[in-house]
């Protein structure tokens, strides 16, 4: 009678629970996802993002352990990239020149709004998660705003404004360039009669002409 052969021992089949992730870096990937998910429009959620990501839904928790604290982190990388096309934009503008920088600052906004919609939505709106809740995001909006008040100080100090109401001009940029990103991103312009490629050009228009009407002539 034959030897009997030994049985190999069973393979326990890994499913999504139990395989293991291979990424190198989790929490780049998972704030990847996510911001996919954000700009399909899709629900956003450390599951989804885990899913999307290809990795156990419980990998993602030992970083973010829930949505808010995800998608605060996806805004502060949105937010770190949009302090760096403002701060482009103004290493090329003349120091001297509070209105020229004003107006750069402006551009820069628009110009990476219209360039990452999903970015500008997440770091604009409550949609996503409260921005109120991130210390991070609270700080950098403050130094932005800080940074705007200087300009405009700065442009007052040298008569070249109009108003003698600094704040009220600040909060009017603010308007015009937050409401020409939301109708770029909601699709109103080709209604407006402004096609896609036009969009950047008719958004130096607009900013020029807000310059033109506060600045003394």
């Amino acid at each position: 009678m034959p030897a009997r052969q030994p049985s190999k021992p069973r393979t326990r089949r890994q499913t999504p629970e139990t395989r293991p992730y291979h990424h190198g870096d989790l929490r780049r990937v998972l704030i990847d996802a996510a911001l996919q998910l954000a700009a399909e429009g899709a629900e956003v959620s450390v599951r989804e993002a885990a899913r999307r990501a290809a990795v156990s839904p419980g990998a993602p928790f030992r970083h973010f352990p829930n949505r808010d604290a995800l998608m605060a982190a996806v805004a502060g990388e949105a937010q770190r990239r949009f302090r760096a096309e403002i701060e482009v934009a103004l290493d090329q503008a003349p120091a001297t020149d509070p209105l020229g920088r004003f107006r750069a600052f402006g551009l820069a906004y628009l110009r990476w709004a219209m360039s990452n919609p999903a970015h500008f939505e997440i770091i604009s709106t409550g949609r996503y998660f409260a921005h109120g809740s991130s210390a991070e995001l609270t700080r950098d909006n403050a130094e932005l705003i800080a940074l705007t008040e200087r300009m405009l100080a700065d442009a007052a100090e040298q008569g070249l404004l109009r108003s003698a109401d600094p704040k009220r001009i600040q909060i009017a940029g603010r308007a015009l360039v937050y409401g020409f990103a939301r109708m770029n991103l909601d699709g109103h312009f080709p209604r407006w009669g402004v096609g896609e490629g036009e969009t950047e050009r008719m958004a130096e228009g607009v900013i020029d002409l807000f310059i033109a009407g506060i600045a003394k002539p």
